[in-house]
């Protein structure tokens, strides 16, 4: 297994650099036939979709869609796939950001009863409550 920075995938969804994007897709292409062995962080995931949306100025939509391509691809292993796949639906459909999602997220999946936190962009996600 190996794992992949932010800027591998950025190269490779957006392809703004030619010479990198390519040297991205021999990588991805060279572990096509092996499920599981590119290996995403959910530090990558959530630098992803904010160099996406910042840089690049993609949707909602069009982030929770290019996350759930990642999800869903054989090739990666995602940190916390159970917790990314939940994140990316409220993410899509809600007004926090994605690492917001993801951490409330992964807040539930622990057990945690309540994620306690100043952020009143976080007020309508589940288990989240202000301090």
């Amino acid at each position: 297994m190996i794992a992949v920075d932010t800027n591998v995938l950025v190269r490779l969804m957006v392809n703004d650099e030619p010479s990198q994007a390519g040297r991205a897709k021999q990588l991805f292409d060279a572990k096509a036939g092996e499920d599981g062995s590119i290996w995403v962080s959910d530090t990558v995931l959530v630098e992803l979709v904010w160099t996406l949306a910042r840089a690049y100025g993609r949707s909602r939509t069009e982030l929770a869609t290019a996350v759930r391509a990642l999800a869903s691809h054989a090739t990666l292993t995602l940190e916390s796939a159970v917790a990314v796949r939940a994140a990316v639906d409220v993410f899509e459909g809600g007004a926090a950001d994605f690492s917001d999602c993801l951490l409330a997220a992964k807040a539930q999946g622990a057990g945690c009863e309540h994620l306690f936190t100043f952020d009143k962009g976080m007020r309508a996600l589940a288990g989240v409550k202000l301090l």
